[in-house]
């Protein structure tokens, strides 16, 4: 079986040797270069050609991510695994849609990570459990809640009707006309589905839609 060329790609020389003295141990790896920030795993990946490159995301000269974007475009073949320590949602996403194949974390075992770089040669990705997690929350369609179909000033007066403002009080409070009130309390009623401004209080202060204190 042919070796899996493997580049490492990190600016901590200490986190570069901890991960190298494990993959010299596997005979099916073949290391065949380390970087020390993105621009130079640019080059790197551009001379050597690795099968899987191990990739962090934060480091000088071009982040993992910029690094992962050009090296798509190179080497489109190559599988690039995120092995960092973040997983934030301003790092995930930008690092899965540069063309990262897997997402781990550094606190994950060698053994997890070997495996990840295997089953990268076989077009499998791993995703970290904290960033599958994320990823499923982007997609997954959020519950729609009744105060939103509410404009911004009828926000506002049923954050007053929260307070148990009468309609006078609300109309001296946003400066607005006893009439509009009246028109934007019928409104709100009717997009919350309740009967009565004492349920639209009720539901204002359980959704915390409420006047800021001063």
């Amino acid at each position: 079986m042919d070796k899996v060329r493997v580049m490492i790609v990190d600016d901590h020389e200490m986190v570069r040797m901890g991960i190298r003295s494990y993959l010299l141990t596997e005979d099916r790896i073949d290391l065949v270069a380390e970087a020390s920030s993105g621009e130079e795993a640019i080059k790197l990946a551009k001379i050597h050609q690795p099968a899987v490159i191990l990739m962090d995301l934060l480091m000088e000269n071009g982040t993992g991510i910029d690094a992962t974007k050009e090296i798509m475009k190179i080497s489109p073949e190559c599988k690039i695994i995120i092995l960092t320590s973040y997983y934030d949602d301003e790092q995930v996403f930008p690092a899965i849609e540069a063309g990262a194949h897997s997402y781990i974390l550094k606190t994950s075992r060698a053994e997890e990570v070997m495996g990840a770089i295997y089953k990268a040669t076989r077009g499998e990705s791993v995703i970290e459990p904290k960033v599958a997690n994320k990823m499923m929350n982007r997609f997954r369609p959020q519950e729609k809640k009744p105060h939103d179909d509410l404009t911004e000033r009828e926000i506002e007066v049923l954050k007053c009707l929260g307070e148990g403002m009468t309609n006078q009080e609300i109309s001296e409070y946003l400066f607005i006309g006893v009439k509009t009130v009246k028109t934007h309390v019928s409104n709100i009623l009717g997009k919350l589905g309740v009967a009565d401004r004492t349920q639209a209080a009720i539901y204002a202060n359980r959704q915390n839609i409420v006047l800021e204190k001063k």
